[in-house]
């Protein structure tokens, strides 16, 4: 058996990789180009891969290939049509980043809402200290409780972030194609209408690309927080930019883009040091706790496939 990883740089050097050593002699490669990922997986049975895209374009000719292990939960990146038609099966990990990812959006929230790096910089730029006065409320920031918070999508992340917002006092209301009864649901529209905080939490597909759009942007309060923490192109971002150069939203908080590394020509690339802005590097995923757990059930998902058993299985 014979397991190769693409793209381990994705996953931090700081990950060990033995458990999946356990079950084949292991390849691993930092980062594969898309016309290196043939070759690279030309005698492999077990691909394991991140970021790197599989089709008929990165693997034209036939292959041993026999599965396809997706360290993150979303799998847009795999034409699973394709991988049917050559037999080999893909899955991915589910609930590894929950806690990750949902700690990352109210910290995001919360430094968007309190203004937390422009009070930092009055301390540590000497204003406060040359001001002479003993306490600086400029900015002023606000209670979370209270407030809205839109949570649109109710995974395992949306739920959790719901329960956080709670926690803090937040009126919760969600989005869900099938309503919950467990929740407070609504129409995107009126979330976006009514929430002071939205944090989106969607895998991206067709039906979600795009899903909020110039109009759903339009709809939000002139101070709402808008925090992307799921896939780029579920929000349109030239209109999200658009809406905070123009000041018709209060601020936003983004972790993920529709090309990743965020490009010089992205949309939000020239709002990057706006003090309304909060742009991460795709980084809201990996805690250490929740690498450690990914690799985990990586292996555990080869170890399902050799028994026969379906596990984690999206083809």
């Amino acid at each position: 058996m014979k397991i190769v990883v693409l793209d381990s740089a994705t996953l931090g050097a700081d990950i060990d990789l033995s458990p999946l050593a356990a079950h084949g002699e292991l390849t691993v490669y930092q980062s594969t180009a898309p016309d290196e990922v043939a070759a690279r997986l030309a005698d492999a049975d077990v691909a394991v891969l991140n970021k790197i895209k599989i089709n008929k374009t990165t693997l034209p000719c036939p292959v041993a290939l026999k599965l396809i292990c997706v360290t993150a939960t979303g799998f847009d990146n795999i034409d699973l049509g394709f991988c049917r038609e050559r037999g080999i099966a893909v899955s991915n990990v589910v609930g590894y980043s929950t806690q990750s990812v949902a700690q990352v959006t109210l910290g995001m929230a919360l430094s968007l809402f309190l203004h937390l790096p422009a009070y930092r910089e009055q301390v540590a730029g000497g204003a406060y200290t040359e001001g002479g006065v003993a306490n600086s409320l400029v900015p002023v920031y606000h209670e979370l409780a209270g407030k809205t918070w839109g949570v649109v999508g109710l995974g395992h992340i949306g739920r959790r972030v719901a329960e956080l917002a709670h926690a803090f006092g937040c009126r919760v209301i969600a989005f869900k194609r099938t309503p919950d009864p467990d929740f407070e649901c609504c129409s995107l529209e009126q979330l976006c209408r009514e929430s002071d905080i939205i944090s989106v939490h969607l895998p991206l597909s067709p039906s979600t690309r795009g899903i909020l759009s110039a109009r759903e942007i339009s709809l939000m309060k002139r101070d709402a927080i808008l925090i992307n923490v799921a896939r780029g192109a579920v929000v349109d971002e030239a209109a999200l930019a658009s809406a905070v150069k123009e000041k018709r939203i209060g601020g936003i908080g983004i972790d993920v883009y529709s090309a990743e590394p965020l490009a010089v020509d992205h949309p939000l690339y020239e709002l990057r040091h706006l003090d309304n802005v909060l742009l991460t590097p795709h980084m809201a995923w990996g805690a250490k706790e929740a690498r450690d757990r990914c690799i985990t059930e990586i292996a555990q998902n080869i170890a399902a496939f050799l028994a026969k058993e379906p596990r984690n299985r999206v083809d």
